[in-house]
């Protein structure tokens, strides 16, 4: 089986690495041929994920096509798909969730609860809502891990918005933040994975640990799981989604946004839970039975992000101690480059106690620093 990912970031990198397991010849385009998943595919393209022609001709001889950023040619996949090539998700499902504004019409129009919005053309429009405050402005297009989002709690903050089309949320009064992966095949059958717990860096606006399976009440958890499958058959799309949700104070649970693909919130899965998120994905792929999500263990999981003040050659400083640690795994993602709030890899960590958990996920985020050559 010819198999294509459009994007070779460090999601298809793990994504390649559970291809090995399959019968399956892997082929990447991505515009950097020393990006994280250039070198563990069988065949790699360089070229443009968002031109037309370029995504078309990558993938008119291939049996099946996945993506690992929604940043891709909407129009080509429909193509392909219409000329018999398998697309996961379906075209129409990224379609709806690339472009937010899209997206949150989708929530509302599918009776899924997520936060009060409006929509912002421009600026001259941002500044009209001064009683929607505090609100959060999402940029419709291009936004990605924090980038494309403006807090505004005031009307002194409006010039920070965005002078495009946007959405203007609500603000929601939070008590957790978690994740839910779940898992659609071509037959419709689903699976969920537990929901992790995500834990910001309340300044990069990045994940900065995370928790799973996440300490839920019995009906919150049954929300949150009822709430995740009708976005994901609303979709109408094989597939693997992250749709991400707020736990407010009075324990309803609200849709942030979704992902259509393999996702941060996931990569405990790996060591974590007898099929990870990228084996399921690769089993839908292949028409194969969906994969067994319970976890083996409760697991955490530290972003390693560039460190404030560095920037060039990467260096792991104090990798030696982390990796002595018991029942932790690192993940590198081949970048050769570090800057401040870069994603250069990650940390697992599995234990039956949360506390442990915790303890571990703190010291490592104070102890592994990615600095970069002198």
């Amino acid at each position: 089986m010819k198999v294509g990912i459009l994007g070779g970031g460090q999601l298809g990198r793990m994504l390649l690495q559970a291809a090995a397991n399959y019968t399956v010849e892997t082929f990447v385009l991505e515009n950097d041929p020393g990006c994280p998943a250039a070198h563990l595919c069988h065949h790699f393209v360089k070229g443009n994920i968002n031109d037309f022609d370029t995504v078309y001709q990558f993938g008119k001889d291939l049996d099946a096509i996945t993506i690992e950023i929604e940043s891709v040619n909407v129009d080509a996949l429909e193509k392909l798909e219409s000329e018999g090539v398998k697309v996961y998700p379906s075209p129409a499902a990224i379609r709806i969730i690339k472009d937010k504004v899209i997206q949150k019409a989708f929530y509302r129009d599918h009776d899924i609860p997520s936060s009060p919005f409006v929509i912002t053309q421009n600026l001259a429009e941002l500044a009209t809502q001064a009683d929607f405050l505090p609100a959060v402005h999402k940029i419709g297009q291009g936004g990605y891990d924090g980038k494309g989002v403006q807090v505004i709690r005031e009307v002194k903050d409006m010039d920070k918005g965005f002078d495009a089309p946007a959405v203007l949320e609500k603000m929601v009064d939070i008590k957790k933040e978690i994740a839910m992966i779940v898992a659609m095949n071509d037959k419709g059958e689903t699976a969920l994975f537990p929901p992790a717990e995500m834990i910001a860096d309340p300044v990069l606006n990045l994940l900065d640990y995370q928790l799973s399976p996440a300490l839920l009440p019995e009906k919150v958890l049954w929300k949150a799981e009822a709430i995740a499958l009708r976005v994901v058959k609303g979709l109408q799309s094989p597939g693997l989604f992250a749709v991400e949700l707020f736990v407010d104070k009075n324990d309803d649970v609200l849709v942030n946004e979704t992902a259509p693909r393999v996702h941060n919130s996931g990569h405990h899965t790996i060591e974590a839970n007898y099929s990870s998120q990228y084996d399921m994905l690769w089993r839908i792929i292949s028409g194969y039975p969906l994969g067994n999500t319970d976890p083996i263990l409760p697991s955490a999981i530290v972003n390693l992000l560039g460190a404030e003040g560095y920037e060039g050659e990467a260096v792991y400083d104090k990798l030696d101690e982390v990796l002595s640690m018991d029942n932790v795994f690192v993940h590198l993602y081949g970048k050769k480059q570090t800057k401040p709030g870069r994603k250069m890899g990650h940390v697992t960590i599995i234990s039956k106690d949360y506390q442990d958990l915790t303890y571990k996920a703190n010291k490592i985020k104070h102890t592994l620093k990615v600095i970069s050559k002198a």
